[in-house]
């Protein structure tokens, strides 16, 4: 089992399920009984994914009486995008090199038509 930040992040965001409770704690803190309700799953697998989440760090619960809200913690995904935004800049650059030659490739087409005529 992985044990730095980023693999636990990754690991906890593999999930959709945890990515829709993470976006719905996007809105604002809310309870485990709340955030369960728009899925077709018992409790226990609920609780199962919100400590997944708890143990990456991306969320935190408290307690006030009977209730223990779940709050977001987003400095876990800034990390995950900082790691993504390395690579973003390799995708932008291959993008770019294939666009120059697209439009090269397009130019010799133009120019090979034209003498055609």
């Amino acid at each position: 089992m992985n044990t730095d930040p980023l693999s636990i992040t990754f690991a906890a965001l593999a999930d959709p399920t945890r990515r829709a409770i993470l976006a719905r704690l996007a809105m604002g803190e809310t309870s485990v009984a709340e955030l369960a309700k728009p899925f077709s799953i018992s409790p226990s697998a609920v609780t199962k994914h919100l400590k997944v989440l708890q143990r990456a760090k991306l969320i935190t619960q408290g307690r006030q009486a009977q209730w223990r809200p779940c709050q977001l913690n987003a400095a876990p995904l800034h990390e995950a995008a900082d790691f993504i935004g390395q690579y973003r800049e390799h995708w932008e650059q291959s993008l770019d090199r294939l666009d120059a030659y697209l439009k090269n490739l397009q130019s010799e087409e133009t120019k090979s038509a034209g003498k055609k005529k």
